[in-house]
């Protein structure tokens, strides 16, 4: 959700679009054992992998042959010195450790939504984002992913939603959701949560956050999504404590493109840096952003059109002082500081669809926390904020949660704090580029219903073609190609 330590005026107002922060953990590198990441030459392993590691005083605890990477935990100090005599190892280095910041909201947040459904028992006139996009629905009758036959719906393109999991029985998503995987370890990443045991099929959403995204992309019932007949997956690479280590979610896609999915939407993101400097001693993060790259490319060799959100921290990624400026502002002190170019994963990676926040009052400015940049951002999506009152004067008493995205909550869990209907759980208003990027997945996702020969630069460039040309004239640095619509997708005009 909240990127750790973000700027005040996003942590107040509760940003929920899931940033992972590459910098968490990197305070644990003085531990007695640490995990690493190995990325070989080749996009393969060699029979010798194993062998490779024992040598240098580590012991392999995943392998990823499809992408040539390996994690590693070793408690030799001099392991990564040790590796450097290995011809066959391009890069190396410690482990990012991600983590998902569930802030409570500040005080004025506390005020709930009240939220009347419409005469038919919906909300879609509360929808404004999908009416938006669909042109008042008008897009489902020309392709909403699959069709429904007594009771039974036959998805024509299938859309996997890495992230914190699924409410897989919401009577909104149980039509459309057509399995998943945990990549979650037993005892969670910290190895002391008796609450994970290790299930591969484990994919209940303890956070909401995947919920709210796949509601976006494929909610049938109070609520619509993009394309209300689309298949979703989820694929689980978050604990109960919101952290992830990269290995997951690289495995997750991989995952997902043998999986046969059409598309992947990844509302997540953080920074890696190619060069730091903790307690003396100099890091990378190349091997990170090297599998970040290979796990792409593999998911897009097969087929698979992959959409991330771009983040919230009101950043322009074309300038990149300010990046490593702002990492070093936030997350670097008199031990830790980094020296090197910053780049975003996944959105930064290339052959991903970087995602903006539009949202519902202008066609000029962005929502105010969504980041953006010459040659990072493909379109823009509605992912909500405050309304222009608030945008105006910054006063959180003039906040709107009406003007956010309204999809689904999970029935089970406590009621966030713009649930609508607190006693009929299941709905909540949420604003971020997680909101923004699921739009596009859904976008993408009918498309391939529609033609699904399309390949994903195909997809990728149908949506730009055919996005609503918001902000300056032509490609911007804030919209990009424009805001992504599903019924001009459709269409072709």
């Amino acid at each position: 959700m909240k990127k750790r330590k973000k700027g005040m005026a996003i942590a107040a107002s509760s940003i929920l679009a899931l940033s992972l922060s590459s910098f968490n953990l990197h305070t644990s590198a003085t531990s007695p054992s640490k995990s690493y990441l190995i990325a070989y030459n080749l996009s393969s392993l060699p029979k010798t992998y194993q062998t490779d590691i024992k040598n240098a005083g580590g012991l392999v605890l995943n392998a990823i042959p499809e992408i040539g990477g390996l994690e590693v935990r070793s408690s030799n100090p001099n392991f990564l010195n040790n590796l450097k005599s290995n011809s066959s190892i391009i890069a190396a280095n410690v482990e990012m450790h991600y983590k998902l910041d569930d802030e409570q909201p500040a005080a004025a947040d506390g005020k709930s939504v009240t939220l009347d459904p419409d005469q038919d028992g919906t909300y879609w006139n509360s929808q404004w984002d999908i009416r938006h996009l669909t042109n008042e629905g008008k897009s489902f009758k020309i392709e909403s992913g699959g069709t429904e036959a007594n009771g039974k719906v036959t998805h024509k393109a299938v859309v996997g939603v890495i992230d914190t999991g699924i409410d897989s029985n919401h009577p909104d998503l149980k039509a459309n959701y057509v399995g998943g995987q945990s990549f979650v370890p037993a005892g969670g990443y910290s190895g002391n949560d008796k609450t994970e045991t290790g299930n591969p099929k484990d994919v209940l959403d303890r956070e909401g956050h995947g919920t709210h995204v796949a509601g976006s992309i494929a909610g049938n019932g109070k609520i619509k999504g993009v394309g209300p007949d689309l298949g979703i997956m989820a694929y689980r690479i978050f604990d109960s404590s919101g952290s992830a280590p990269t290995t997951p979610i690289v495995k997750a896609m991989i995952q997902a493109a043998k999986d046969k999915v059409d598309v992947v939407n990844m509302s997540i993101g953080g920074y890696d840096n190619l060069k730091y400097e903790y307690n003396g001693t100099n890091y990378s993060d190349i091997a990170d952003v090297l599998l970040w790259k290979r796990a792409v490319k593999y998911a897009v060799n097969n087929n698979v059109t992959i959409v991330a959100s771009a983040g919230n921290e009101s950043l322009n990624y074309a300038d990149k002082k300010s990046l490593t400026d702002y990492l070093n502002a936030n997350y670097g002190d008199t031990n830790l500081v980094f020296k090197g170019v910053t780049i975003e994963t996944p959105g930064g990676v290339p052959g991903v669809i970087t995602v903006s926040s539009s949202n519902k009052w202008s066609k000029d400015q962005l929502a105010f926390y969504s980041n953006y940049g010459n040659s990072f951002i493909t379109v823009a999506a509605p992912g909500g904020d405050n309304g222009p009152k608030y945008a105006s004067t910054g006063n959180l008493d003039d906040r709107d949660f009406t003007y956010r995205a309204l999809s689904t909550w999970p029935t089970y869990l406590e009621p966030y704090f713009t649930t609508i209907d607190p006693e009929h759980p299941g709905y909540a208003y949420l604003h971020g580029t997680s909101m923004a990027s699921p739009k596009v997945a859904g976008i993408a996702g009918v498309i391939k219903a529609a033609h699904p020969d399309l390949k994903p630069a195909q997809v990728e460039a149908l949506i730009e073609k055919t996005s609503l040309d918001y902000g300056k004239p032509g490609h911007d640095q804030y919209y990009g190609a424009g805001e992504a619509n599903a019924f001009t997708a459709l269409t072709g005009k």
